[in-house]
């Protein structure tokens, strides 16, 4: 198989806008009031997941009386849409990432665990909507992260190989998911979590998208021709 892609994947929650802070900000006050002692290391615990499943998770382990998982889940999101709008920015290096898979005559998509409601929100309150004409939820997929249904389902709308796809993400279930589903991937972790294990199957770790360039992509063009650098089991758990 000849090397290198045709299409670029990209997680939303994290990679393309900052939004993490505010997903935390909106599960602890939607959670913590329903009595679930959470601070936002402890909400790392759930990062990549969908909402839905965030709030069974926690139900799980500090049970409520009241509301349904699935109400305080759209709480929850209702929460972080009114965020994004009032205080979310745009992460450093995400429109010279795009120009770069587009020189390349790279297909867009969004993967992401986010539902439809919030990925339009997102992607039309930044100018986004323009350069993603795909986009895909895992509320369309019976598992979220690390399944990696969602990344092969965006790479079913965009008619693409998954092996001829190159993802991008910043949460530790996001790169098992893309991996599994035999894409080369990079990875632009916060700090604090670089040394999760999950980061070392990515294909590059960045600081930040800013570190994109040519040689990066190049890179990451010798990778996809490597056998063997495509997908580990999906774990029975989420990483952690």
């Amino acid at each position: 198989m000849t090397a290198g892609f045709d299409a670029s994947i990209f997680d939303m929650d994290g990679l393309l806008v900052d939004s993490e802070p505010l997903w935390q900000a909106a599960e602890v006050e939607i959670l913590g009031a329903l009595g679930v002692p959470l601070d936002p290391n402890r909400c790392r615990q759930t990062k990549g997941m969908f909402v839905g499943e965030v709030t069974v998770y926690w139900h799980e382990r500090f049970p409520w009386d009241g509301p349904s998982t699935d109400e305080v889940a759209l709480r929850v999101v209702d929460r972080v849409c009114e965020l994004v709008v009032e205080r979310g920015v745009l992460q450093p290096g995400v429109h010279q990432t795009l120009e770069l898979c587009r020189s390349h005559g790279l297909a867009l998509a969004v993967a992401s665990s986010s539902g439809y409601r919030l990925i339009e929100l997102v992607l039309d309150h930044f100018g986004l909507a323009v350069s993603f004409p795909v986009v895909h939820s895992a509320e369309d997929e019976p598992l979220g992260k690390p399944h990696p249904g969602v990344y092969l389902g965006a790479a079913a709308k965009l008619g693409v190989d998954p092996t001829r796809c190159l993802a991008w993400e910043d949460a530790a279930a996001g790169v098992l998911a893309a991996k599994a589903a035999r894409m080369v991937c990079v990875a632009v972790p916060e700090a604090a979590e670089r040394d999760r294990p999950a980061f070392s199957i990515a294909d590059a770790v960045l600081g930040s998208l800013v570190e994109v360039d040519e040689p990066l992509y190049e890179s990451l063009v010798a990778a996809s021709a490597l056998p063997g650098l495509g997908a580990p089991e999906v774990p029975a758990e989420r990483a952690t």
